[in-house]
């Protein structure tokens, strides 16, 4: 009967990660679509941020922002069906990488996205905004840590 549970869950795990797509990676930005509900999708990211030790200090709700003031701007449009930010920072990360080059602040705090869109129904979004890899070789090394910090939360959070 374990066996049977462990073979459920592995193939429940599998069928998450073959569900997400790769569909944009630059210098600046890394996105994702997996198909799900956006309320599940965000509640993954959210453990899979907090499973790692980190706090998270803000969910930026952008999607209801852009919604809420299209009209002021003469704006028709709906953008997003739901569109979240969550911006949070590693301690031990964010001093390792500010200790190399104090300008490295400009990479705090990190961020996670989600969204949906109206024209596609069951496609959730998630991506990260990615640090720019600069500075001497301990900068570089440091962000190259938050860099794989971001891909291993995104990663686990599209994997549940």
């Amino acid at each position: 009967m374990i066996r049977n549970l462990m073979l459920i869950v592995l193939a429940g795990f599998a069928s998450s990660a073959m569900g997400s797509e790769l569909v944009k990676e630059t210098d600046h930005q890394m996105l994702y679509v997996v198909q799900g509900e956006f309320a599940e999708v965000k509640e993954n990211i959210e453990l899979a941020i907090t499973e790692q030790g980190l706090v998270i200090d803000n969910i930026a709700t952008v999607g209801a922002m852009l919604e809420r003031t299209g009209a002021d701007l003469g704006a028709t449009r709906q953008i997003y069906t739901d569109g979240d930010v969550f911006e949070f920072c590693s301690a031990a990360l964010s001093r390792e990488m500010a200790e190399a080059d104090p300008t490295n602040l400009a990479f705090c705090p990190y961020t996670v996205h989600v969204y949906t869109i109206p024209e596609e129904s069951g496609n959730v979004y998630v991506g990260y905004r990615r640090p720019t890899i600069t500075g001497n070789e301990e900068s570089q090394a440091a962000l190259r840590k938050i860099d794989d910090l971001l891909n291993t939360i995104v990663s686990e959070s599209l994997s549940w």
